[in-house]
């Protein structure tokens, strides 16, 4: 069908009367008469016509409805080239009365959203997705549409980088996601709010959420030891302190940890050992680019996070020293040794004070006992490791060994 056709046959059809159902089937016939063009600029200039006719006012608001709603069903069919400038073109007419079209002009901005995906345009598929009044309009969405919404929008400014907008849209998710009985999108919510809180870096609290879902059975077990892995790297990104101790502790027991690549860092950290740069190498290759952004000291999130627990390792092996030879323990300048130091002692992740008359810093008095036991515990872990590799080797062997260990 060519343009000049389409023309007369909307004009005739306007001027006709009939019942509603009458005329809803003859502009469905147009319809169907359009979409089988093959050419894809005559199709999109017939599909923004054909639009620009239904939902004129001397249309009947109930046809109107109904015919652009078949329109937004069928963009779905149509190559991205066709769908994407009639999307653009049919929510610049409806606009002055999309309070009419709510449910059609959702469907639109869903589909032109999934169009935006194909091309990488992330923050042009959000700000889409954003149109789509899902607290404001007439139509009572679903709290399962308006939970899934939300997400794929935090989702989207997330490929974008944004993450401050993320946030904002996962808040609202958050005040829906205990009325879903969805498990898969309550799931789905779980992991969106973690890479929110990653890319805010909210490491710790990340890290929790992270840790939480490795031991959802419903995700796939290979989904759960990324989410694992992600738990141990923002844990090893998080600032020095209890709640970061207290993580580490719970991911070192964590036997599946002893398998992922970042397992020596986590070892070293849990027992206050000091890291040296070299051997961070095989660790920053796991990172994602945004954790690569650097401070506002000039150092990365790693390097800070490294020097922080240097600092913590070396309150727990001297009672004070200088800030020259801090500095040249954590492989920094003494200023900027003093300034950490300072700032952690502060924060009150750290005990002790600062002599900046004499430029030492003194730690407080160290606990022996904690240090044993956290000792003692990593080498039964060890023991344990090592008995679980001989069963699997030789596992009649460890069975004699431990009868003879038994009746002895």
């Amino acid at each position: 069908m060519d343009i000049s056709t389409l023309k007369a046959q909307l004009a005739a059809l306007s001027s006709q009367a009939g019942s509603h159902k009458d005329q809803a089937d003859k502009y469905r016939s147009i319809l169907e008469l359009i979409l089988q063009n093959q050419d894809t600029s005559i199709c999109t200039e017939c599909l923004k016509l054909f639009v620009e006719a239904i939902v004129n006012e001397n249309v009947s608001l109930v046809i109107s409805r109904q015919i652009l709603t078949d329109v937004s069903t069928n963009l779905v069919n149509q190559p991205d080239e066709v769908a994407k400038p009639v999307s653009h073109f049919t929510l610049d007419k409806v606009q002055p009365r999309v309070i009419s079209f709510e449910e059609q002009v959702a469907s639109i901005r869903q589909h032109l959203a999934q169009i935006y995906e194909r091309e990488e345009n992330w923050r042009d598929a959000a700000n889409v997705l954003v149109g789509i009044p899902l607290e404001t309009g007439q139509k009572q969405y679903s709290v399962d549409y308006k939970l899934e919404t939300y997400m794929k929008i935090a989702r989207l400014y997330l490929e974008d980088e944004d993450p401050v907008q993320a946030e904002s849209f996962i808040n609202r998710a958050s005040l829906l996601q205990a009325e879903t009985k969805d498990e898969t999108l309550q799931v789905h919510y779980k992991v969106c709010y973690a890479r929110v809180l990653d890319y805010r870096r909210k490491f710790i609290e990340a890290a929790q959420r992270y840790s939480e879902l490795s031991y959802k059975p419903i995700i796939d077990e290979t989904e759960r030891i990324t989410a694992l892995k992600s738990a141990l790297i923002c844990t090893i990104l998080a600032s020095a302190g209890q709640q970061r101790s207290r993580m580490l502790a719970t991911l070192f027991k964590d036997e599946r940890c002893q398998h992922l690549p970042a397992y020596s860092i986590l070892e070293k950290m849990y027992l206050d050992r000091i890291i040296r740069k070299v051997e961070l190498q095989d660790f920053s290759a796991l990172l994602k680019p945004h954790h690569k952004a650097i401070t506002v000291d000039g150092s990365t999130i790693l390097e800070r996070a490294v020097t922080e627990h240097n600092l913590l390792s070396a309150s727990k092996l001297y009672n004070n020293i200088s800030f020259p030879e801090l500095g040249a323990l954590l492989q920094i300048s003494a200023a900027k040794a003093e300034k950490i130091a300072s700032h952690m002692i502060c924060e009150g992740r750290m005990n002790g004070y600062v002599d900046q008359i004499d430029s030492i810093v003194h730690f407080e008095t160290r606990e022996i006992l904690p240090s044993w036991d956290k000792q003692i515990e990593s080498l039964c872990y060890r023991i344990d490791h090592i008995m679980e590799q001989i069963e699997q080797v030789q596992p009649e062997w460890l069975t004699k060994k431990m009868a003879d260990y038994l009746i002895s």
